[in-house]
């Protein structure tokens, strides 16, 4: 059964806008989709979908997050 996901748009202004195991894409479910590993001073390091390296990166290149799904 396929997942599904909603998106919400980052806070950038937040004082958290993401947290560690948050997804975030630059796209509202357009890839890639990372996962975040850690974050802080406003960047995230971030893990690819599949066996990447992870990578450090402005969470300002981020506009969504993944939103929990409201169940039907």
């Amino acid at each position: 059964m396929a997942s599904v996901v909603d998106w919400a748009l980052l806070d950038h202004t937040a004082s958290e806008p993401v947290r560690v195991g948050d997804m975030v894409s630059t796209d509202a479910g357009g890839m890639p989709i990372y996962r975040v590993l850690a974050f802080a001073g406003g960047r995230a390091l971030l893990a690819g979908e599949r066996q990447t390296p992870a990578r450090d990166m402005p969470i300002t290149a981020f506009r969504w997050r993944a939103a929990p799904h409201a169940a039907a």
